[in-house]
C-alpha cells in the first residue's frame, strides 16, 4: 500500500537548489535506500520527510497516507484503517497534505515519526542507559516498559552497559542506545540519516542487525540514508541514487549500487614512501579513570608507540578501544595516568607530559588535530573558519586562494568551492562540514597531523580524493599523520602502518593489510564476540 508519495518536491537554500523535482513513492512496510555523495540531498529529503520546519518544500508536495483516529486523533500505518483505536473509536483512511495541512493533524503524524541522525547522540547524559530507553516508551506501566527496555537493549547487544551512565559510553555505544531508544517509540515510520557512517565494522554490523530485527523484520517502513554501498544492498528493497539534488537512478538496490560504484575513482598508486627516523614515542602511557558505575575504567592502559617522520600511521580498533583517548593525550587534551610522550622538534626531543611554553607549548604550533566531535565556528562562513577564526592571517587575496586549494584538497570541485566560500556551517550538509573541518585543519600545514574518523561522513568518492590529498601533503611538505579511523578501505589504501588497539592496548602493529584482517568481522569470526 502507497504510504508517503513524493511529488515534484523542490528546495532551496541560498539561491541553490538542493532538490530539483523529486518524485517517488514509498510503499508501507518497505524499506527506501537514498545512495548519493555528501551534499547530493539525502539528508534534506530525511528532514523534509520529518518535518523540520526550515526544510519546508518551496514547489510540490509531500502526501501521507495514513490511518487516522478521529476521536484522539492518533496516527498508524495506513493499513490500520478499519480497526479500532485504544480510545474505542475506528482508525479511518486519510489521504494528509503533510506540509499543508492543520497544525494538529501534522504534530499528530510528526509524533509517529523516529529518526536517527548522523553523529547526533541525544541521550539523557546524566541517566543509566536503560533509564534512557524507558523514557521513550509510552502507553506502558514501568514495569512493562522495563521488561521492553530490556529487550531492546538486548536486541541492540547493549546489556552489558544497561546500568552504565550514557555519558560513560563510547561513541558507538551510544548509537546503539539511541537505536533503541527510537525503536521504543513504536514509530510508524523510521528514518536512518547516516546511521553507521563514523562506526568500527562490528559495531556497524550490530546496529544493521538492529535495524533488520527492531525495524524491517517488523514491517516498520524505513528511509534510509548512506554513501555506502552494502548498506544500500543490506537494509533496502528499493533505492534511489540522488547526486545534486536529483534522482538519476532507481530500482533494486543490487543495480543503483552497482551503476553508483561505476563512477568511483580508483586512488592513485600507492608507492612505498621513504620516511626518516622517530618523530612521536611513547612508552608506556596509561590513562585510568574512576567511574562510579564502572569502577576502574583502563581507557589506555600501557601503551608503546613510535611514529615515524613524514609517515601516516593508522590506529584501528572497535568503539571503545581508547584511540580517541590516545589522540587527545597526544595533542594535550588529556593528561596521561603515567607514561612517556615525546615528539621531536628539529633535533630536541620535547616532553608532552610537560606543560607550558617549555614543555609542550614548544610543540603545539606544529600539531594539528581532528576530532571526531569536531566543530566549526557557527557565525563564521567558510572562508572565515578557515582563515581568521584559527588565527591564519593573510592578505585577502592570499586567503582566498589558499582556501579554495584545500578545499579542492578535500574533494570539493573548484566550482562548488567558490560558491560555499561565503557559506555559513548550517547551511553545509554533514558530510560538507566534515570536509571544511579537515580543511581547517591542513590550511595551516601542521607538521604532525592528528585526524580522527577523518572520512566517517565521506562518499567513497570524496574518500579518494582525501587519499591522495593526504599523500600528497606527506610527499610535498613532509607531514605525519596519526589517523585513527573505523574506514579499513581508507587505512588500506592510505596508510603505511598501522596498528590495532583493543581495551586500551595495543596488541599488534604492523602492515595495514595483517591489521585489518585481524578487524574485519567476515574474515575473523572471534571479533564478533570479544571486545
Amino acid at each position: 500500500m502507497s504510504f508517503i508519495e513524493v511529488e515534484n518536491v523542490t528546495k532551496t537554500f541560498d539561491g541553490v537548489k538542493v532538490l530539483k523535482n523529486i518524485n517517488m513513492t514509498i510503499n508501507e512496510g518497505k524499506v527506501l535506500g537514498i545512495l548519493g555523495r555528501s551534499g547530493s540531498g539525502k539528508s534534506v529529503l530525511i528532514n523534509m520527510l520529518r518535518g523540520m520546519k526550515e526544510y519546508k518544500p518551496d514547489e510540490g508536495r509531500i502526501i501521507y497516507t495514513v490511518a487516522m483516529c478521529p476521536g484522539c486523533m492518533r496516527v498508524e500505518a495506513p493499513s490500520k484503517a478499519g480497526t479500532q483505536c485504544s480510545c474505542g473509536c475506528e482508525f479511518q483512511l486519510e489521504k494528509v497534505d503533510f506540509w499543508n495541512c492543520d497544525r494538529k493533524v501534522f504534530a499528530a503524524i510528526k509524533r509517529r515519526i523516529s529518526i536517527m541522525l548522523q553523529r547526533t547522540f541525544a541521550l539523557y547524559e546524566d541517566d543509566t542507559v536503560i533509564d534512557n530507553v524507558i523514557k521513550s516508551i509510552t502507553g506502558h506501566n514501568y514495569e512493562e516498559s522495563t521488561y521492553m527496555a530490556i529487550d531492546l537493549l538486548d536486541m541492540a547487544q547493549m546489556t552489558h552497559r544497561i546500568t552504565h551512565i550514557a555519558r560513560d559510553l563510547s561513541g558507538g555505544e551510544k548509537q546503539r542506545v539511541v537505536l533503541a531508544r527510537q525503536i521504543a517509540k513504536e514509530p510508524m515510520l523510521f528514518l536512518a540519516d547516516e546511521p553507521t557512517g563514523t562506526l568500527d565494522p562490528k559495531t556497524a554490523e550490530l546496529i544493521h542487525q538492529a535495524l533488520i530485527e527492531g525495524v524491517k523484520d517488523k514491517g516498520t517502513t524505513m528511509v534510509i540514508t548512506s554513501h555506502w554501498p552494502e548498506v544500500m544492498k543490506k537494509l533496502s528493497n528499493y533505492a534511489i541514487w540522488l547526486e545534486k539534488g536529483e534522482i538519476i537512478e532507481e530500482g533494486e538496490p543490487e543495480e543503483v549500487v552497482q551503476k553508483f560504484l561505476e563512477q568511483v575513482p580508483l586512488p592513485e598508486k600507492k608507492e612505498v614512501y621513504e620516511t626518516g627516523g622517530p618523530i612521536i614515542q611513547m612508552e608506556g602511557v596509561k590513562k585510568h579513570y574512576y567511574s562510579i558505575e564502572r569502577g576502574v575504567v583502563k581507557a589506555v592502559d600501557g601503551i608503546d608507540l613510535t611514529v615515524n617522520d613524514s609517515e601516516i600511521f593508522g590506529i584501528v580498533g572497535l568503539s571503545g578501544a581508547g584511540k580517541t583517548t590516545l589522540s587527545r593525550i597526544l595533542y594535550g587534551l588529556t593528561e596521561p595516568s603515567s607514561g612517556k610522550i615525546e615528539v621531536k622538534l628539529g633535533e630536541n626531543w620535547v616532553d608532552m607530559t610537560e606543560k607550558g611554553p617549555f614543555g609542550r607549548g614548544r610543540v603545539k604550533p606544529y600539531l594539528g588535530i581532528l576530532h571526531q566531535e569536531y566543530s566549526l565556528y557557527p557565525h563564521r562562513n567558510v572562508l572565515g573558519n578557515l582563515t581568521e577564526a584559527i588565527s591564519l592571517e593573510l592578505p585577502a587575496e592570499f586567503a582566498h586562494m589558499k582556501a579554495l586549494y584545500v578545499l579542492k584538497a578535500v574533494g570539493f570541485d573548484e566550482d562548488y568551492a567558490k560558491n560555499i566560500l561565503k557559506k555559513y556551517p548550517d547551511e553545509l550538509s554533514g558530510g560538507e562540514r566534515h570536509r571544511v573541518a579537515l580543511a581547517q585543519v591542513l590550511i595551516k600545514e601542521p607538521k604532525i597531523i592528528i585526524l580522527d574518523e577523518p572520512t566517517g561522513t565521506m562518499d567513497p568518492i570524496t574518500r579518494v580524493q582525501v587519499t591522495d590529498s593526504i599523500r600528497r601533503a606527506r610527499d610535498e611538505l613532509s607531514q605525519t599523520f596519526l589517523i585513527i579511523s573505523h574506514d579499513m578501505d581508507f587505512v588500506l589504501d592510505v596508510c603505511d602502518r598501522a596498528a590495532l588497539m583493543r581495551g586500551g592496548k595495543i596488541l599488534k602493529e604492523g602492515d595495514p593489510h595483517s591489521i585489518v584482517e585481524e578487524l574485519t568481522p567476515t574474515e575473523k569470526e572471534k571479533m564478533l564476540t570479544e571486545e
